[in-house]
């Protein structure tokens, strides 16, 4: 009979998870830990999204983790070439033998007087309950049970297929079909061009341009690195290059965002020439990284629009008809699919419902500690990655800062870790600073940040490598505590440890 209880319970199978059982296996050994995944195989989001040309919407060199060289070809790799590094990586390091499938975790409630977590995960009709000392949440923030799609008026007397591309149907064949894509973020933009290598015509219609840049599926740096040096080398090379690249680009983006706006537009002008009107369907009217920039390798949805094989149309939907969508503008595109690339939902912590003593925690209103632990949640952090980075980056970080503050607490004695909310001059500011409808949707729901460190999230690498790996851990804000029940009901003998750890 399986035993339930652990020092960490990991939840989530994905390439945030994966990589916290393996920083927690590596820098804590001694530490017994699970992970909960609740559908019934690993990769989250890469295993999930199947849709025509999934892929990387970042870098591998800083997309894959820092322990764990990305040795593919192809720098923007697609969905399952991500799904099997992740199923490598969990093989090689043995933490695949630590999950446990289908075990979808509802609620977990922190007793101060134990210092445990109770964790309830459904596992097809039953609940099974898990106790541990520190709860590890890498679910990311996104709704993997729903996504985003707007009320069309009409949509019941379309007579063709509409599909979202969270819940993709493998089976349907879009061969020598007319398709519209509704949408211009990054789901639409990687769609496009693969859908028009076999459907008749792709349109995809937005509502108002994004910013897409284009970068090489290749890596140069990358191959040139790969045949003249050790793997490991070139591969941190690679990473740290394409980080200050992206940091450098970004930051010009934020101060300089005028002359940004005709950078980036410009090389769209260059790569599609006179064939499209670029004001209309490539400049948007925000600054960039106002939202996320989307990016196409090689220039392909450039390629498939100057080729005639997708065009991007620039309107507002009036109604879904039978044989299409009518434009407020009068026109009518007709399609025989309707793919609602319309965005994602999302929902913090996967969902879990959080009780501190036996009280229901309202996340929304608690603010966020160096990106990762919510203020009067004991025992308890959570991995979400960079919105101007690749996610890996600050979910590698994450995982490192748990497993040093696991082991100060081993070190000192200490039963509980908690950030507290001491400081009245700190003020609330919205967690994410993005202007995109998934995020303003979603503000209501998702944990605040703070007006000042170690409260805010400053989105840059380089400080929080700094802060992770060299900061206090005992700052002013974090209260540690011993407990005096030895809890000797959940503590494993050493023997017990030992042949878990086998």
């Amino acid at each position: 009979m399986e035993r339930n209880d652990f020092d960490v319970v990991i939840v989530g199978a994905g390439l945030s998870g994966i990589g916290a059982a393996v920083h927690l296996q590596t820098h804590c050994p001694d530490k017994r830990f699970v992970i909960l995944e609740g559908r019934e195989r690993m990769g989250g989001t890469w295993d999930l999204f199947r849709y025509p040309g999934i892929r990387s919407d970042s870098d591998m060199y800083t997309l894959g983790y820092s322990f764990k060289p990305w040795m593919g070809k192809k720098a923007i790799a697609d969905g399952p070439s991500i799904l099997r590094y992740i199923e490598e990586t969990a093989a090689e390091h043995g933490v695949d033998r630590r999950i446990r499938y289908g075990h979808r975790v509802e609620r977990a409630s922190f007793s101060s007087r134990d210092a445990r977590w109770t964790v309830e995960a459904k596992h097809g009709d039953e609940t099974v309950r898990f106790t541990c000392k520190f709860l590890y949440t890498c679910a990311g923030y996104y709704d993997y049970d729903e996504g985003f799609t707007p009320e069309f008026a009409g949509r019941e007397r379309f007579q063709g297929r509409i599909v979202h591309p969270q819940f993709w149907d493998e089976s349907l064949d879009y061969q020598g079909k007319r398709v519209i894509v509704i949408g211009s973020g990054a789901t639409a933009v990687t769609l496009v061009p693969s859908l028009a290598e076999k459907a008749a015509h792709v349109t995809m219609l937005q509502r108002s341009p994004t910013y897409i840049v284009s970068a090489p599926e290749r890596d140069p740096v990358a191959a040139y690195l790969r045949d003249k040096i050790d793997p490991d080398a070139a591969y941190a090379i690679t990473r740290w290059k394409n980080v200050l690249v992206s940091m450098a680009l970004y930051t010009y983006c934020r101060k300089f965002p005028e002359s940004a706006k005709k950078m980036i537009v410009g090389q769209v002008k260059k790569r599609l020439g006179d064939t499209v009107d670029v004001d209309t369907h490539f400049t948007p009217r925000y600054d960039p990284w106002d939202q996320r920039v989307c990016l196409v390798p090689d220039g392909d949805l450039f390629k498939a629009v100057k080729q005639g094989r997708a065009d991007i149309v620039t309107d507002h939907i009036e109604t879904f008809t039978e044989k299409g969508i009518l434009l407020r503008s009068g026109r009518e595109l007709e399609a025989d699919i309707i793919v609602t690339a319309t965005g994602l939902k999302l929902k913090f912590l996967g969902g879990v419902q959080i009780e501190v003593d036996g009280q229901p925690v309202d996340t929304s209103k608690t603010l966020i500690y160096k990106g990762m632990m919510c203020s009067d949640v004991p025992n308890m952090a959570f991995a979400i990655g960079y919105t101007n980075a690749s996610w890996t980056l600050k979910a590698d970080l994450a995982s490192e800062y748990v497993c040093r503050l696991l082991n100060f607490m081993d070190e000192r004695g200490y039963d509980l870790c908690c950030p507290r909310r001491n400081d009245p001059s700190l003020r609330e500011e919205p967690l994410l600073d993005f202007t995109s409808g998934y995020v303003q949707r979603a503000l209501d729901i998702m944990p605040k940040q703070g007006s000042f460190s170690p409260w805010k999230l400053y989105q840059n690498y380089v400080l929080d490598l700094v802060t992770f790996r060299r900061s206090r851990l005992d700052d002013r804000y974090m209260e540690f505590r011993k407990v005096e029940s030895k809890r000797a009901s959940v503590e494993a003998p050493a023997v017990e440890r030992a042949q878990a750890a086998d």
